[in-house]
């Protein structure tokens, strides 16, 4: 087993090192911030992940995993050095490689020996190039003139937020890009305990593996995006999207899942990576059209929705003076990550058209609070579901949390001052809730 230091303890950084020493490496997790790194060795951990908590505890207890400031003493220690720091959009959509290359540098500045450097967090295509390069810029800078040889590798992550520990843990493949025989070698033992029980393994150059990480969530935003328009087609000609998103799914050409049609997709990476995917495209004098397509048409979904509430409570003008409860804000279930949430873009719209706003979110009360700060005045807070809907003229399911699934609807209706709901998620039937009395909004029905 190797021993591995991970630059940047955020999600990616704090997921990967946290399995990676559960797989049995050693793992020392490194970053700038040093009250992070003091709540992590209290055992606090700083994002919301099911089962991270309790991999953290298991491999720290062990000795396998551990926390510092120090990176010059961690890069030093291991001989693989993953790079998971973030790559913020530019203004252009293009990915910032600004922490990126202050890790390689440093690398560079403190290594001792043979280094295998990982770039596992999503940055474009000709990365892997820029790293090595702004390495040997640092090596030549040294006093000591001796060789320090590395290799460059590219590992993409594929983490799915809310069920990051599980795919860690059993992934559909992993995607190792190296131009060297060694460095291949060393990253087959750090995942070795994937690489016994058969876990396809994808090698190749690092260019094909930087492009296949943004080539998947394109594609997976392209899935997402296409089943919304589909969705808003069947509104149109009387036609059901669950059905239609059914027997497409049954073909195993397409597969079903990211066939759930909603109010657009947000989160940490979707947005980011297609944004970059078309930039690179721009760079590169290929424009790639269905993803630019994709991006617009996704801000549409979302404005899309607002019209749908204000249309299904009377028309223009009509969310004035109204109250709405809205049931979760977070991107998706089991995270409490708020970055290009839907909520983020429909909720100031509804204040900006006249409504109160009475919300609940099981996780991402502290960051949506800051997030929405804006409209913090229309935007009250709720202990629970149920106190959201109090008197409320409509409830607006948001974020398909699973004690959302299954609400008692005798009591939603009591509570609501009138029984309008809208799913934005497509978690009930129509059927069931009309014959409770409500009138009843999906999403492509």
């Amino acid at each position: 087993m190797a021993t591995i230091a991970v630059a940047g303890t955020g999600y990616v950084g704090l997921v990967s090192g946290a399995c990676l020493a559960d797989f049995g490496n050693t793992v020392i997790c490194v970053d700038n911030n040093q009250k992070k790194i003091d709540n992590l060795n209290k055992g606090m951990i700083p994002i919301y992940e099911p089962g991270l908590d309790d991999v953290v505890k298991r491999n720290v207890a062990s000795g396998r995993l551990s926390f510092t400031v120090d990176m010059a003493s961690a890069v030093r220690s291991s001989e693989v050095v993953f790079i998971a720091v973030g790559t913020p959009p530019a203004d252009d959509g293009s990915a910032d490689l600004t922490y990126v290359e202050a890790v390689a540098r440093e690398i560079a500045r403190t290594m001792n020996g043979y280094k295998v450097v990982v770039d596992k967090s999503t940055v474009p295509i000709g990365t892997g190039k820029r790293v090595r390069a702004w390495m040997q810029d640092e090596l030549a800078r040294r006093a000591d003139k001796q060789d320090h040889s590395f290799d460059v590798v590219s590992n993409p992550e594929f983490l799915r937020e809310g069920s990051a520990v599980q795919d860690f843990m059993h992934p559909d493949r992993v995607v190792i890009g190296c131009e060297s025989e060694k460095a291949g070698t060393v990253m087959k033992d750090v995942y070795r305990s994937l690489y016994i029980n058969e876990t396809p393994f994808i090698e190749t150059n690092v260019e094909t593996a930087e492009m296949i990480k943004y080539a998947s969530n394109s594609f997976l935003a392209v899935k997402i995006t296409f089943i919304n328009e589909v969705a808003n087609l069947c509104e149109k000609v009387g036609a059901n999207v669950l059905d239609v998103a059914k027997a497409m799914g049954r073909d195993g050409r397409i597969g079903g899942k990211f066939l759930h049609p909603g109010p657009g997709y947000g989160g940490s990476c979707f947005p980011k990576d297609t944004r970059a995917m078309a930039q690179i495209g721009r760079d590169a004098s290929e424009p790639l059209s269905i993803v630019e397509t994709t991006i617009e048409a996704n801000e549409r979904q979302k404005e899309r929705m607002v019209t749908k509430i204000e249309n299904g409570l009377g028309g223009k003008g009509s969310l004035t003076g109204k109250t709405i409860a809205v049931l979760g804000l977070a991107f998706k279930p089991n995270t409490d990550d708020m970055r290009e949430a839907p909520a983020l873009s429909i909720l100031p719209e509804l204040v900006a058209r006249g409504a109160t706003l009475r919300v609940c979110d099981p996780a991402s009360r502290e960051e949506a609070s800051w997030r929405l700060e804006s409209i913090q005045d229309s935007l009250h807070w709720c202990e629970n579901e149920y106190d959201t809907m109090k008197n409320a003229d409509a409830l607006v399911l948001m974020t398909e949390w699973n004690q959302y699934r299954n609400l008692d609807l005798d009591r939603v209706r009591s509570l609501l001052a009138k029984p309008v709901f809208f799913d934005l998620r497509n978690v009930y039937k129509r059927k069931d809730l009309e014959q409770k009395g409500f009138t009843f909004f999906g999403v492509g029905q």
